[in-house]
């Protein structure tokens, strides 16, 4: 676990867009968001995360062209 910094506690407790984190190093970005947040869109997408399971609809999927 890593803990905030006192910079990161100020900017969680700010009304307006969750703080986003940058690594130095790569440049990627990250979005601070609390645990109950975070548990909460995971409950909301888990349908969405269905496996393909259907072979009906396997022409749906598009296909690579094979090169002559």
């Amino acid at each position: 676990m890593i803990q905030l910094t006192l910079e990161q506690m100020r900017a969680m407790e700010r009304e307006g867009p969750l703080p986003v984190l940058v690594n130095p190093k790569t440049g990627e970005e990250f979005v601070l968001l609390r645990k109950d947040r975070y548990e909460a869109m995971q409950k909301w997408i888990a349908p969405l995360k269905r496996r393909w399971d259907d072979h009906a609809n396997d022409d749906l999927i598009e296909q690579p062209h094979e090169s002559r």
